[in-house]
């Protein structure tokens, strides 16, 4: 069982939150509507995979009910960083001083 660190409410049980996918999506400035369908797809489907630090966002369903960020090392679960929707992502340093 992981335990995350809610920003409204400490460190609380994974079964607490819902994974809301990839953080720092931007939506389409007029709602897609001049999107192609490749454009809408590539949009909606297709969100970066990447090995290690990973900006996610969640919500604390069963608790404060907030959405917010979160980077998490997808090789080793861990929680690298939580901040509030809207900030922005933290520059952090992996141990080997290399930013991630």
């Amino acid at each position: 069982m992981m335990l995350i660190p809610c920003p409204e409410c400490g460190p609380r049980n994974e079964n607490e939150f819902h994974y809301g996918g990839q953080a720092h999506v931007a939506y389409p400035a007029d709602g897609g509507a001049s999107l192609t369908d490749e454009e809408w797809a590539q949009y909606l489907f297709f969100r970066d995979n990447t090995k290690g630090p990973f900006a996610e966002r969640w919500c604390h369903s069963a608790g404060c009910r907030q959405w917010f960020n979160a980077v998490r090392d997808t090789v080793t679960y861990e929680f690298l960083a939580v901040y509030r929707a809207g900030q922005p992502r933290p520059h952090l340093h992996s141990r080997d001083g290399v930013s991630a």
